[in-house]
């Protein structure tokens, strides 16, 4: 297996958030798949197809569920995963990735309580065995498309 390089990867996710279309009630966010191979297996960022998807939903959802891929998987995320969603119809980025039983997760920074008071993702993933790695020395590149916001 090959030892994937966590910065070129995250470096990879930020530079998708930035094409995301900035609105005020919501977060850019980019997310990279990458498999076991160190290939690069889907992308997405936030809005990409639609006003409320996320960017790791937009990366799942451009492969198969049953992808054998996604079972040794990373997934990269600038932001951590939802652990709930305005959008009640849409299902949680961190269920999403359980589903998908992709094993390596890699943030940059925190969800802050900007939308959700608590979120949870990374406590969830990790209570699920994931392996859940952050980068807090990208935390200002990720966090950079989102000044717009409240990030306390």
């Amino acid at each position: 297996m090959t030892e994937l390089d966590h910065t070129h990867w995250m470096n990879r996710a930020i530079e998708l958030a930035k094409l995301c279309p900035v609105v005020e009630g919501a977060f850019s966010v980019g997310a990279v798949i990458v498999g076991a191979d160190g290939e690069e297996i889907s992308t997405g960022y936030s809005r990409e197809t639609d006003a409320k998807v996320h960017a790791e939903e937009s990366a799942l959802d451009k492969l198969d569920k049953a992808d054998p891929r996604l079972a040794t998987a990373t997934i990269y995320s600038t932001l951590e995963p939802c652990s709930e969603r305005a959008t009640k119809t849409r299902l949680p980025c961190t269920d999403r990735i359980l589903e998908a039983k992709i094993p390596t997760v890699v943030i940059a920074w925190r969800e802050p309580s900007t939308f959700v008071e608590d979120c949870v993702g990374v406590e969830k993933l990790a209570q699920e065995g994931v392996t859940v790695i952050e980068m807090p020395e990208l935390a200002e590149a990720a966090m950079e498309m989102n000044r717009h916001l409240n990030l306390s």
